[in-house]
């Protein structure tokens, strides 16, 4: 058995991690979860709740503590737990510079543990159907991939009066589709950014569009919070053909209405979400054809940390993937940075 244990008890921690966490009673066991204030999230009998840090760090049968705190926080409490023994999984961003996260690779070495960031998102839906389909090589050479994660939440930014680097868009929502790109793709030869601030100056990011290259494959990444109407969600041109899938994975959106992982259907693709896939074939016949989505599941991320603690498998999201994706990360918020300083 793995012992874990959560520092914060949100929305991260109630939404994104128990659920699937959870369901590996056989493997995982939940001992603590703590929490420096009361909230309303559903408690189980099976856990322990205190609001006493030192709680987790005296326990010696926590082996994991994962950190859903906000993000201005991820770095001092993934040091903590390092330094205090224990294993770490990490919420996205891992941390705001490389060096803050190079530092924490570094300390876990030092002291012969585990760290590593929960980049759920390898694990959704569409992002699975899409490689599918590269796979099978319908599309011939891939040329172009678009990706969007859109959101039609003005209220976020038009609330939010001046910028930070732990609620600029960049680092809460590219280091989903950032981290999808390189864990598929690899390194870039080059990278194009464009990050912005619709509301003005000194405001909110709220839109980012990224181009990624590889020789004359280009990736682009795009999002902002004023998509009244989503884009589709990736669309791929090869040099026979082209997929798009318009709708998103949809565990977010079950676990938004409480309908939870131990439901059959959880997060499955009705096929009115089934992405489009057309192509011409060798004989030069045009086809056009419904793809069956691959099914996400976000327990993958707690399945590979128990082969990793338990069975020394290697690291599903590895040390440098999470170096390059926080130097991305940092690399576009500097445009806004250097904006800024010229006012």
């Amino acid at each position: 058995m793995l012992t874990i244990a959560y520092l914060g008890n949100g929305k991260s921690t109630n939404r994104y991690h128990l659920p699937f966490s959870r369901r590996m009673a056989d493997k995982i066991q939940i001992k603590k979860i703590f929490s420096p204030v009361p909230n309303n999230w559903e408690t189980f009998d099976e856990i322990e709740y205190t609001d006493q840090l030192a709680d987790l760090w005296e326990d010696p049968e926590i082996q994991l503590v994962v950190i859903t705190t906000p993000s201005q926080f991820h770095v001092e409490y993934a040091k903590m737990a390092l330094e205090h023994g224990k294993n770490v999984l990490v919420e996205k961003p891992f941390a705001e510079t490389e060096e803050e996260a190079k530092a924490l690779f570094d300390l876990a070495d030092e002291k012969g543990l585990f760290i590593q960031c929960y980049q759920n998102r390898r694990f959704d839906s569409d992002f699975l159907t899409v490689q599918k389909v590269i796979e099978s090589g319908k599309l011939g050479d891939i040329l172009e991939v678009e990706m969007h994660y859109d959101y039609f939440r003005p209220e976020v930014p038009e609330s939010t009066k001046e910028f930070s680097i732990p609620n600029s868009y960049l680092y809460g929502h590219a280091c989903h589709t950032v981290d999808q790109v390189l864990s598929y793709f690899g390194e870039p030869d080059d990278i194009h950014y464009d990050v912005r601030q619709l509301l003005g100056s000194r405001r909110m990011n709220d839109y980012f569009d990224l181009d990624f290259y590889y020789g004359r494959m280009k990736i682009s990444i795009k999002s902002s919070y004023f998509r009244i109407k989503e884009r589709p969600s990736f669309v791929v041109y090869g040099k026979k053909g082209m997929f798009v899938k318009q709708t998103k994975d949809r565990q977010e959106e079950h676990l938004k209405m409480f309908y939870m992982p131990e439901n059959a259907d959880f997060g499955i693709d009705l096929p009115e979400h089934y992405g489009i896939l057309t192509y011409i074939d060798e004989k030069g016949n045009y086809h056009e054809e419904k793809v069956v989505s691959e099914v996400g599941d976000y327990r993958r991320v707690y399945e590979g940390v128990y082969e990793t603690l338990i069975n020394g498998a290697e690291k599903v999201v590895k040390n440098e993937e999470t170096l390059l994706q926080i130097r991305i990360l940092e690399t576009g918020i500097q445009q806004i940075q250097e904006a800024k300083n010229s006012l």
